[in-house]
């Protein structure tokens, strides 16, 4: 995957749910969702565990068609902090959402997954941070 498309996801994006988002803050899915809402998109929250709280002041939903059917969004890039082993499942659900792209956070891959996200024409990202590429970008310091 190269840089052009992270940039252009990124350039492009609007809304972005964010899978298996934590509530607890020194968590790295609160931390990533955090930085992506202050820098102006919108996240929707995605948790079972969490459904019906709320995340960064969010409300947490079971699932992401929940999530896109509550909001009435359209869910440009789906960003994963599950196991990989279970990024096939949540893979489906986007194709028969129709996101716009599968980003697989760093140490998450699944190349059969991603095979099949691409053939339904999703774009594909996998082992990359939203937020340090969001930051490499725009060369933001910490």
């Amino acid at each position: 995957m190269s840089e052009v498309l992270i940039d252009r996801l990124l350039n492009t994006a609007k809304t972005i749910a964010i899978v298996g988002i934590s509530n607890k803050p020194e968590r790295d899915s609160y931390k990533v969702a955090d930085y992506l809402q202050a820098h102006g998109y919108k996240i929707l929250a995605v948790n079972p565990l969490q459904a019906g709280t709320t995340i960064l002041g969010e409300p947490c939903f079971p699932s992401l068609a929940a999530a896109q059917q509550a909001t009435g969004l359209h869910i440009d890039i789906v960003d994963c902090f599950r196991k990989s082993e279970d990024i096939p499942a949540i893979v489906a659900d986007a194709i028969a959402l129709r996101a716009g792209a599968i980003w697989m956070q760093l140490s998450i891959s699944n190349e059969s997954a991603a095979t099949s996200a691409q053939e339904a024409g999703l774009e594909v990202v996998m082992d990359r941070c939203t937020k340090i590429e969001h930051k490499r970008l725009n060369q933001l310091d910490d």
